[in-house]
């Protein structure tokens, strides 16, 4: 039979009786006798007999059995199946993650404040004593409410989302947080629409700083969760335009830091080709739409003057001579995840496969 030590048997108690305290509410799928589940706490002095020893433990009755166990308020202990069942329930329901930590169950949080910050303080003790590192806590927008007690016990905001706001505690004091920072970049695509006739696909937004008002300009956005680059320039010529296009490649691409939100912006400028001509416009964002022949486009004031998308131009001229080449994406599975993604590249002159290349293919 295994020994139970008396310090593991006054944690327990310890904080099941300020658990039960808090909301005096019994556990659901555990039954626990009347007597254990007193929150009396004024009672008789316990005591605990093992030959001539005896102990005073917080008034309830704690005793040894002849048998090496213990017995709490009358109810035998023989041996850890007991205790570990009504310390899991003392426990926030969690799972281990690949790093050392542990990842808290969202759904399956209680709806007690009291019972989560009773809950709450005891599983930290538990993952500080089995050696765990990052703690991660996603709390619902529905439990809210859960938000400042466990800033109160040391958590810190990792991110938020419409629908939730990820909390994060690192446990080892001696060592630095190894914990991965929250998304550092957002993502953001620019349509270069050229038809047959030298003439470009510009807008000009509805909502804009009044510094760029009147300004044409390509068709932009930023790129949806577990989106391509490639499909998101499509998609948002589609939606600002309603022209169809099919991607031809990455011709560059700028990286820009503490944009939006102080966050940094890595920007693609993509080369598609029309599959139609008809404009609709996005009414919600877009004021007006037209095909502008590209000598006209670069003359604009704004364009002119601005270094950067002068060399835009400049590439996407180059390219049309075939003095350049872009990006294009191939799929490849990698062995580290075994999934899919997009490598973007391109190889000059591959004999082997020239599938690989597409610099000599005619934009228009």
């Amino acid at each position: 039979m295994d020994s139970v030590s008396l310090s593991e048997v006054t944690a327990i108690r310890r904080t099941h009786l300020g658990f039960m305290h808090s909301f005096r509410q019994p556990f659901s799928g555990v039954p626990i006798p009347p007597k254990f589940c007193s929150s009396k706490v004024g009672g008789p002095k316990a005591t605990l007999s093992s030959n001539t020893k005896s102990q005073s433990v917080y008034g309830g009755s704690i005793a040894a059995t002849s048998d090496s166990g213990y017995k709490i308020n009358g109810v035998n202990l023989k041996s850890r199946t007991l205790i570990s069942s009504v310390k899991e329930r003392l426990l926030l329901d969690a799972y281990d993650d690949e790093y050392g930590g542990v990842i808290v169950d969202h759904g399956k949080l209680p709806s007690n404040p009291y019972a989560f910050a009773s809950m709450l303080r005891a599983s930290l003790s538990d993952w500080r004593r089995k050696g765990k590192k990052g703690v991660w806590l996603k709390l619902p927008l529905e439990q809210s409410e859960l938000v400042p007690i466990a800033i109160k016990e040391g958590f810190e905001y990792h991110h938020a989302e419409k629908r939730y706001v990820m909390l994060t505690y690192w446990i080892p004091e001696e060592e630095p947080s190894m914990l991965p920072a929250n998304a550092s970049h957002q993502v953001g695509v620019g349509g270069f629409v050229l038809n047959q006739h030298k003439e470009v696909l510009v807008v000009q937004e509805k909502y804009c700083a009044p510094s760029i008002t009147g300004l044409w300009k390509l068709p932009t956005g930023f790129i949806n969760e577990s989106e391509e680059i490639f499909s998101g320039a499509v998609r948002e010529v589609k939606e600002e335009t309603g022209v169809d296009t099919e991607f031809s490649e990455v011709i560059a691409f700028r990286h820009a830091h503490n944009v939006a939100f102080e966050k940094s912006d890595l920007f693609f400028i993509c080369m598609l080709r029309p599959l139609s001509d008809k404009i609709i416009i996005d009414g919600l964002e877009i004021k007006a739409a037209k095909w502008m022949p590209l000598a006209e486009f670069v003359e604009q004031p704004m364009i002119r003057e601005d270094k950067m998308f002068k060399r835009v131009i400049e590439i996407c001229k180059a390219r049309l001579r075939h003095r350049y080449c872009g990006l294009s994406p191939h799929r490849l599975v990698s062995t580290f995840d075994g999934k899919p993604s997009s490598l973007y590249y391109n190889v000059v002159d591959d004999d082997h496969d020239p599938s690989h290349s597409n610099c000599n293919t005619d934009y228009l």
